[in-house]
């Protein structure tokens, strides 16, 4: 965890020690998080301390990073932190929580600003880039904090007690119950990870699967494990692009892609989805972290752990993928509170695993993936960031009279029409 320093004096707001300069630029980082009930703690004895309850307090190292977190916080926090310039007095992911509650919502900073007015489109050479800086980093580093298929989105926790695989097999059962699949229903997975829901609607729902991804090891994984459990022959997992999909489906479904297409790509996932998907009995299914409000992604993620990703809200979704492929929006469901829990389950896996992290890459990785989980979580917390599932369907399709078989898991009859 991060480096903990001796506490400030519970009396005493603020030490008359160090440069007026650094008393006045600490001063005023301490205004920016006083809500959070988070102080802040110099590298040469200025310490300021917030109202009320202290969660703990930023530990700066230097100069240069105090005034990259007045001037950059989107940026320099991450940076700051991941470099050792930046550390955490009291328990690291409650401080971030707390960060995150108090954030400001009401408006937006001007790389905010910037990031929306420069968005592009993404080409495939650059989603390729993309993909491999996040997803082939090793299947051995994502074995040491997910589940043992190695489920890399937001779980269902159908009971507090429920563990993490218990919670992401509730998840792909949720999935396959939302869309009615059917024994025999041709699936088309886009983004299929390591490919945990295609096996899954494989084995236990008998559907066939073609599922895609850009990610060489994912693709590997996701095959190796199909061959083992004998059912290569249900579900083809095929390297690449969402854009080059071809054929036709029952059944289309997207789990934590969405956020790698980019609002410029929304067209190409539009038109992939109205030639694959059945006009007239056709059912899909869009899981994907989102946002309340036009936002883009915290410049830090960005730059560091998800290039070229976007969150959006929910009316982009419905405008500029689902209306012009002419299907309706039958079901949506946020479980952003279930991947508060997820996230919390992970961060805790990793946190056990950070010496073989630590030998497998270096200090300054260890330090961006706490933070980015940690983060994320807090994100998930306070609202930052939101999980959405869509069911998408003909317009005149009924799918389901009430919602109570999404969660008793008995599937009713198949798909009628109005």
């Amino acid at each position: 965890m991060a480096t903990r320093s001796a506490a400030p004096e519970a009396d005493c707001a603020r030490e008359q020690s160090g440069h007026p300069l650094d008393r006045a630029l600490a001063s005023a980082l301490q205004s920016t998080i006083a809500g959070a009930g988070v102080g802040v703690e110099l590298w040469n004895g200025v310490r300021t301390a917030p109202p009320g309850t202290e969660r703990g307090a930023l530990v700066i190292r230097d100069r240069r990073a105090l005034l990259g977190l007045l001037l950059d916080p989107d940026l320099q926090f991450g940076e700051c932190y991941s470099d050792g310039r930046l550390d955490v007095r009291g328990e690291f992911g409650d401080v971030i929580d707390a960060l995150s509650l108090n954030a400001r919502r009401d408006r937006l900073s001007l790389r905010e600003r910037w990031a929306l007015v420069t968005e592009r489109a993404e080409g495939l050479r650059a989603a390729r880039r993309n993909i491999h800086r996040h997803y082939d980093i090793g299947n051995a580093f994502y074995r040491l904090w997910l589940d043992p298929e190695l489920v890399y989105t937001c779980a269902y926790y159908s009971s507090a007690a429920a563990t993490l695989e218990q919670a992401q097999t509730a998840k792909l059962d949720l999935v396959c119950r939302k869309v009615r699949l059917q024994r025999g229903d041709s699936v088309i997975d886009a983004g299929c990870g390591w490919g945990a829901l295609a096996r899954h609607m494989a084995k236990r729902y008998g559907a066939r699967v073609r599922a895609f991804n850009i990610s060489r090891e994912q693709i590997e994984f996701a095959r190796a494990a199909a061959a083992r459990e004998g059912i290569s022959d249900r579900v083809e997992f095929v390297e690449d692009d969402y854009r080059n999909i071809t054929g036709h489906c029952d059944v289309f479904v997207s789990v934590g892609m969405l956020e790698h297409v980019g609002l410029r790509n929304y067209a190409s996932l539009s038109r992939v989805i109205k030639r694959t998907l059945d006009g007239r009995t056709g059912r899909g299914l869009l899981h994907f972290i989102g946002r309340e409000r036009r936002r883009p992604v915290n410049a830090w993620t960005r730059r560091r752990i998800f290039p070229g990703g976007y969150v959006p809200t929910l009316a982009q979704v419905d405008a500029r993928v689902l209306e012009p492929a002419g299907f309706a929006t039958l079901d949506v469901e946020n479980l952003r509170l279930h991947y508060a829990r997820t996230l919390s389950d992970w961060l805790e896996r990793y946190e056990r695993a950070v010496p073989e992290v630590r030998r497998m890459f270096d200090e300054r990785f260890v330090r961006m993936w706490r933070l980015y989980l940690a983060g994320s979580h807090g994100a998930f917390l306070s609202g930052w960031l939101q999980l959405f599932q869509i069911v998408f369907a003909p317009p005149d399709l009924a799918v389901r009279w009430t919602r109570d078989d999404l969660y008793c898991g008995s599937p009713t009859a198949g798909p009628e029409r109005a």
